[in-house]
Parts: structure tokens; sequence; C-alpha cells
């Protein structure tokens, strides 16, 4: 870029080097402290040298493949903010239908104060969210990685949204423990899938357990019994192919009423199951 560029030149020479439209707005505001409005009422600015500098570093960093949230450090999710870095998944909209489904269960659990877990939190978005919308819920979000939970915390402090957080791999720190509601958004992808490498940039270990990419599941379903009350509900999120696989898994383990919910895009996502509900006995 040379000197006394504008703002329209700016974008103009983003979209020409192959950027988005809406993530090159998106940088450019993020540089100048702006919303997307301004960059348009104000397109015949001229942008300082700095300012230059910075725009071009993270046009450059985008058309590598990193993330728009992780150039931004945040992310919205559930009409929440985000704080987000590589230590985390970038939380994606197709999980709020975890959330959606997390909540419906809440508005059937009788607890006054239901026990919520969550299993690989990654940046707290699936906790917080429930935390958010169902304030008397006492939520305990868990990640087997110490960067994960830092951001995590750090979330949970900026909301003013009070979690428990356990480093933990699945349920190894709740042991004795049982809870009415457990969701968990594990790694699903499958070692040798091809979409693994566009998505370099996210920690792999957050992506995948490497093999057929059900281990995780696996892990978080077999253990699963002992930690749910009578009634409970697990929910699951999965690839768009493996809903089946996860069905099996939910019935071997003795769950019920094991069901497939959708995304927006139509794809199955999520899968889940109720735990018995206790049988009262004859007097």
């Amino acid at each position: 870029m040379s000197a006394d560029l504008t703002i329209a030149q700016a974008l103009r020479q983003a979209l020409q080097a192959g950027l988005d439209r809406v993530d090159a707005h998106l940088l450019l505001g993020h540089v100048l402290q702006r919303d997307r409005s301004w960059l348009i009422a104000h397109d015949n600015e001229t942008l300082s040298p700095a300012d230059q500098t910075r725009f071009v570093g993270l046009v450059h960093r985008r058309l590598t493949g990193e993330p728009v949230a992780y150039l931004l450090g945040e992310r919205e999710f559930h009409g929440l903010t985000l704080q987000v870095s590589p230590a985390v998944l970038v939380p994606r909209p197709d999980t709020e239908t975890l959330v959606e489904w997390a909540l419906e269960c809440l508005g059937a659990c009788p607890a006054p104060q239901p026990r919520v877990i969550d299993l690989g939190t990654g940046s707290g978005a699936i906790a917080l969210a429930l935390r958010h919308r169902w304030p008397t819920a006492k939520v305990t979000a868990l990640d087997a990685s110490p960067p994960a939970l830092a951001v995590a915390a750090a979330n949970a402090q900026r909301l003013g949204l009070p979690l428990r957080l356990l480093h933990s791999d699945w349920w190894q720190a709740v042991a004795g423990e049982t809870f009415d509601l457990a969701v968990s958004n594990p790694p699903y992808i499958a070692g040798d899938d091809p979409h693994l490498p566009t998505l370099r940039h996210e920690p792999r270990q957050a992506l995948t357990p490497e093999g057929d990419g059900l281990d995780a599941i696996r892990a978080v379903v077999s253990a699963a019994p002992a930690h749910l009350a009578p009634g409970a509900w697990l929910l699951v999120e999965h690839g768009w192919d493996q809903a089946q696989a996860v069905q099996a898994l939910l019935r071997q383990a003795g769950f019920q009423s094991v069901q497939t919910r959708q995304d927006l895009a139509g794809r199955d996502r999520c899968t889940g199951g109720q735990c018995a509900p206790q049988i009262a006995r004859q007097p």
C-alpha cells in the first residue's frame, strides 16, 4: 500500500488481493476501532502509515487462512462476545443448536438449581451461554488444556458469569459427582479428514482425537451414566455423518429417548439421550 491511502482505497486493494468484503470491513474496523457504517461514511479519510501497516498485516494473515476471530481476538456466540485465541476453537454458529437443546432440557428439569457440566469447554462458549440464559444453574466446565481454561476463566470474569472451572481429562476431576445435564462439543473430526489442513490455525487436539474421530465421544458417553442423575440428559455435538454412530453409543450405554437435532443448514449436528428416570418403589 502507498502513502496517503484512503479507507476506500485500502478496502479496494484488500478485495483485489482476494479478501472477502465482510472480512475486509471487520479487519479495518478493528484497526481503526470503528464499525462498518462509519467506514462507509468516512471512506475518503486517509489512513495513517501505522494503520496501513497494521491492516496489511491482518489482511495477509487472513489470506493465509487464519480465522478472523483470532485476528480480532473475539467472537460472538449466542449473544455473548467471547475472547478467543489460538488456544481454543473458534465458536461456531452450529454449536448454538446444542445450547438451544440444552435450554429445553433445563426447562424440563425439576431441580431449582440444576447442576450442569460442560466437557471440553474451550473458550467457555457453551457453559457461559447456559449460565447466561439460566442464571440459577450451577455450571461446571472442564478442559484438559490449561491455556483453554485460562481463556474460559477470562471470559467468565469479564462477562460476570461465574463458572466452576476444572482441569480434567473428561470426567476425571468430578469423580463421585452427579449432574442434571451434561453437554459436550468434543473433538470429533477423523484424523485423516481432508479438511483438517484448512483448520491448521486452530488447536488440533480440540479438532480431532485422531482415528475415526469418535474416541472422545466414546469416552464422554461411556462414563456418563455414573455421573448423571436419573432423568438427566447428555447432549453431544458431532460431525454431520456421525449421528448413527453416536446414537448407537448412547443406546449401548443405556440411554433412552435417543435422538438427533439438525443445525440451521439441515445437517445432523447434535445427538442426545436421557438417563432412565428413577422408578419409585412400591410400598
